[in-house]
């Protein structure tokens, strides 16, 4: 059967010939009239944007959450609001220290990213596959993500780069423990918990709020590989897995849940509630279930949508806000930034990253800026007055009724640089140390011995100093495998 859809150029124009330059003569230079062979080549140096600096490895795919559990009372966001009622969502997997020519099982944290598409616009959850993180403030951020990437001299992954900077920075203890454990690797993405990792919040319309932490718990189980089963595996299976089992109808789900602190216990809880190095305890704060999560819908272009996809904390709704959590706030710019210097400062005009509600605003131009037929309905705004306040009836106000409660301070607080690399960096990890079975206590102290080895006898001492404050035996532990 013969195709009715014909080649064209960029402009529209069709092709009549695509295989062969224009040369003069047969054997001849090209000319400079050969503006299709131009434009392919133009266009073709330009089709890699930068990659990410952090989670450049990524793996996305549509779904959707249905709420089983009315959140009225904590919220004034619609998508909490009412049971049985779907969102659409996105969700992007990542690994994170490595480039996008990373192996898929590496031992890494994994990102997991969410985007809920809500009738009043995106909101993003932007967490990874463990609870809790290896810095508390953004400051050494930058320090920590140089430390994991490969040495800049050799071009090569540095095993001893990552203990010298864990070394000088034992807030990163809990967060070494979950990653050199069993579950450092995962089997598979749907084999795997995500977390929204910050301290965030949630906010009624009596203007009450509570601090909330999210967590997606797999239906598929926790699986994991060792390193030796890992080394064994296709550099790309765990992209493979998930497009074949979306592909197939083997749609992979999480059971929702969330965790409530209200504003009077935060001021007295004995630990910073809004440290991301910490756990919330759920003896304290139990798991309370809310919906599901499912991803039933391949991407049909994974650079318009898993590459160019923008998720930032900063993407919220009415009736959701931050914390004091002091990575986040730092996020809070760093990501939308971010995006803007990859995508442009019109990213959000992007199909996957659009909302699937209105948008009436006043900003303006700038690369790849969109618009449409009406004053107010493209992204922008058209023929719409460009600045507020304004005396059009017509033109978009704010809406007082969603502002959030103000968000109270330390009584009689002096800004300064606040010193927490002290902050108890040890009693968690050592915890959940002491929760590990035997054999994923011998799994734990052989990862963490195979990198700390190449590291200097000084790092490896100090280290040894960190594990043993966590827990005497780990400390131990750990010392008797560099012996060896």
């Amino acid at each position: 059967m013969t195709s009715n859809i014909y080649l064209t150029s960029a402009n529209g124009a069709p092709i009549a010939e695509d295989d062969n330059s224009i040369s003069a003569g047969e054997r001849g230079s090209l000319t400079f009239d050969n503006y299709r062979l131009f434009e392919k080549l133009a266009h073709f140096n330009r089709e890699r944007i930068p990659e990410r600096v952090v989670h450049a490895r990524g793996y996305g795919a549509h779904g959707t959450f249905t709420l089983s559990n009315d959140l009225s009372d904590h919220t004034i966001a619609k998508f909490l609001q009412g049971t049985e009622k779907k969102t659409d969502v996105f969700l992007r997997f990542s690994t994170v220290a490595g480039g996008q020519d990373s192996g898929d099982f590496v031992r890494d944290v994994r990102g997991f990213a969410l985007r809920f598409y809500t009738e009043e616009g995106n909101y993003d959850i932007v967490g990874n596959n463990t609870p809790v993180f290896f810095l508390r403030d953004p400051a050494k951020f930058p320090d920590f993500i140089h430390s994991q990437k490969k040495d800049p001299r050799t071009n090569l992954p540095n095993p001893a780069h990552h203990f010298e900077f864990w070394a000088n920075n034992p807030q990163s203890m809990h967060q070494i423990t979950v990653l050199m454990s069993d579950r450092g690797i995962p089997k598979s993405l749907r084999h795997m918990n995500g977390y929204g990792s910050h301290a965030l919040s949630m906010w009624n319309d009596k203007g009450e709020r509570v601090w909330v932490k999210w967590h997606f718990k797999t239906n598929q189980g926790i699986e994991t590989l060792t390193n030796e089963d890992a080394a064994k595996m296709p550099a790309d299976g765990i992209h493979a897995d998930l497009v074949n089992a979306i592909d197939q109808g083997d749609f992979p789900s999480w059971t929702v849940k969330i965790q409530l602190m209200t504003e009077a216990q935060a001021k007295q809880y004995p630990t910073n509630p809004f440290d991301l190095t910490k756990v919330w305890p759920h003896s304290d704060f139990p798991l309370i279930e809310i919906g599901q999560l499912e991803l039933n819908r391949n991407v049909q272009n994974y650079f318009a949508e898993t590459e160019q996809v923008a998720f930032s904390p900063s993407n919220m709704v009415p009736g959701v806000g931050a914390s004091p959590d002091k990575m986040l706030q730092g996020r809070l710019f760093a990501y939308a930034d971010a995006h803007r210097y990859r995508i442009g400062a019109n990213h959000q005009q992007l199909p996957v990253n659009r909302p699937q509600c209105p948008v009436h605003h006043y900003q303006r131009d700038g690369a790849m800026a969109q618009g449409s037929a009406c004053p107010f309905s493209g992204h922008n705004q058209n023929a719409g007055v460009n600045f507020y306040p304004n005396d059009r009836e017509e033109a978009p106000k704010p809406k007082p009724e969603v502002a959030e409660p103000p968000m109270p301070l330390e009584e009689n607080a002096w800004v300064r640089a606040y010193d927490s690399r002290d902050e108890d960096n040890y009693t968690q990890a050592g915890a959940l140390y002491r929760l590990m079975s035997d054999d994923q206590k011998l799994q734990l102290i052989g990862n963490i011995a195979g990198g700390l080895k190449q590291a200097t006898e000084s790092v490896q001492k100090r280290m040894v100093q960190h594990f043993t404050l966590c827990d005497a035996d780990y400390g131990m532990r750990v010392q008797a495998a560099l012996e060896v």
